[in-house]
């Protein structure tokens, strides 16, 4: 039988472990500039989060998902550099602007694209 000290530092070990996949949450401002840039710069063919161009490669979850874009860090490189037809953004998106159109974006796809 483990001792209590062994259980104790598996299970820390466990949580912590969990707690580096974790993103930290997004303040109201960072997800109130994420959605602006996103109405700036990407609501023209990304209407709903569908895509008015290849209907495939929209932003719903099923479909970021089947594209492997499983977390917002791949949603902030696109944004940031592109994929086939799509330019990136880099430049006017500005300084982490990426990132916070990124976290929006994934929020959005978490909860369907429901306004609300």
């Amino acid at each position: 039988m483990p001792e209590p000290t062994t259980k104790i530092l598996k299970f820390i070990s466990v949580i912590v472990a969990f707690l580096a996949f974790v993103p930290i949450s997004a303040s109201a401002e960072d997800i109130g500039i994420g959605k602006d840039l996103f109405f700036q710069h990407c609501s023209g063919c990304h209407i709903n989060g569908g895509n008015i161009i290849r209907r495939s490669k929209s932003l719903k979850l099923s479909a970021l998902k089947r594209n492997g874009l499983d977390d917002p860090e791949a949603i902030a490189e696109i944004a940031r550099v592109g994929v086939g037809s799509m330019n990136g953004y880099e430049k006017v998106l500005g300084v982490d602007g990426d990132k916070l159109v990124a976290n929006w974006i994934w929020k959005q796809a978490q909860n369907a694209w429901h306004q609300g």
